[in-house]
Formats: structure tokens, sequence, C-alpha cells
């Protein structure tokens, strides 16, 4: 992890969006640091997606926010998506 990092936020996004968007890059950092409780990382993701519907736009934030953190919002999503444990981590942690 990279201390100081700014997350992608776009400044036309409400508090409320933000909030949302911040609530999920929040859960993808604990994934790696220490664990998430699956059912609360997936519907971070939904919320999530109501801001972010296109894909285009998911992997631009994901990858600035990567590039920033360190830590991939694509292996998260697809690792907490993969496993059946209600607590997930990075098996990389």
């Amino acid at each position: 992890m990279k201390a100081n990092y700014q997350y992608p936020l776009d400044l036309s996004w409400s508090t409320a969006e933000m909030t949302a968007v911040l609530s999920f890059l929040n859960q993808v950092e604990n994934f790696y640091e220490s664990k998430v409780n699956r059912e609360e990382f997936l519907e971070s993701y939904k919320a999530f997606k109501k801001i972010v519907p296109s894909k285009m736009q998911e992997k631009q934030l994901g990858r600035e926010f990567e590039e920033n953190s360190g830590y991939s919002l694509y292996r998260a999503l697809k690792e907490v998506q993969a496993s059946e444990r209600q607590y997930v981590r990075s098996e990389k942690a």
C-alpha cells in the first residue's frame, strides 16, 4: 500500500454517490489489509455499480485506484465473488 494516496472521484457526483464509491473502495482496501464480510463487500459493489454503471468507467477508476494504492479492484472483486466463505481476504496477504 502506498501512503497518502488520493481516491479517484468524479467531482460531478453527489455527496451520497461519493460516499458509496468510497465505501466500496474501503472494502477493497480491507480485503487486502485484513478481511471483509463477503455479503457486505458485494452489497457495496452493487451500490458502486449504480453510480458507475459502465464497464469502461469502472475499469478506468480501477486502474487509477490501483496506480494510487497498489490494490486491484478487479482482483479483489473476482476473489470475493469466487469465495463461498463468509469472510474473505486476499490470498497474498
